[in-house]
């Protein structure tokens, strides 16, 4: 079965930090990028940041540019997302994808979802 599942969501205060973790099987893990999306209650989903795990190159979205680091254990077919300066702006579900190939492809859409972890950021 191809799954994502993302973990290390939960309350943190402004200015804190968080790990959050997406463990991935069922298929070849080194063929696929991985990005990571957020959705905040009535906005719409936001992509946050990318890593292609074959090579390594990531992307990241302005708004969170040097706070969120991207990174891959290809040992592990996990990803990890590092959110260092955490604002209430940052509460939302944040979700995992994968697609085929590179981070560049995601704009042909994302061939895996992961079901989500919440990620609640208090003033």
């Amino acid at each position: 079965e191809v799954l994502l599942v993302e973990s290390g969501g939960g309350l943190v205060q402004a200015g804190g930090s968080l790990r959050l973790s997406c463990a991935a099987s069922g298929f070849t893990f080194v063929d696929y990028a991985i990005a990571w999306f957020r959705q905040a209650p009535g906005k719409e989903r936001e992509r946050v940041s990318c890593i292609t795990t074959r090579d390594g190159s990531t992307s990241v979205v302005d708004s969170v540019k040097g706070r969120f680091t991207i990174s891959s254990d290809n040992a592990k077919n996990t990803v990890y997302l590092q959110m260092n300066s955490l604002k209430p702006d940052d509460t939302a579900v944040y979700y995992c994808a994968a697609v085929y190939h590179s981070c560049p492809r995601m704009i042909y859409g994302m061939d895996i979802w992961g079901k989500g972890t919440l990620v609640t950021v208090s003033s």
